[in-house]
């Protein structure tokens, strides 16, 4: 793989990263955050996928589809949440669902 293509994924992924970070950071919308996060992880796998192609092994690739993984459970959990705090009437809010009570 050539040094240039490498530098240019990884800063690729170092800008979704920031992206997905400024996205949680700022953001009250819960789907908004879940998509942010999203981003970060797919920045991950990118980098994990480049390394893997610099290095000529199958790491990256096997540490992308575990990371691919996780971010499947947790979008199962986390829209399973948050369609639960809908359904009661509450307000979509970080601040608002940071205790889960009545």
């Amino acid at each position: 793989m050539n040094p240039h293509l490498f530098t240019g994924f990884i800063g690729l992924s170092v800008a979704m990263l920031s992206i997905g970070a400024v996205g949680v950071l700022v953001r009250r919308n819960p789907l908004v955050v879940f998509m942010s996060i999203e981003l970060m992880l797919n920045a991950a796998n990118l980098a994990l996928v480049t390394y893997g192609r610099f290095t000529h092994t199958m790491d990256g690739q096997v540490f992308a589809l575990v990371v691919i993984a996780v971010a499947a459970s947790e979008v199962v959990v986390g829209l399973a949440l948050i369609t639960g705090v809908f359904r009661r009437g509450r307000r979509l809010d970080l601040d608002d669902l940071s205790e889960l009570r009545e």
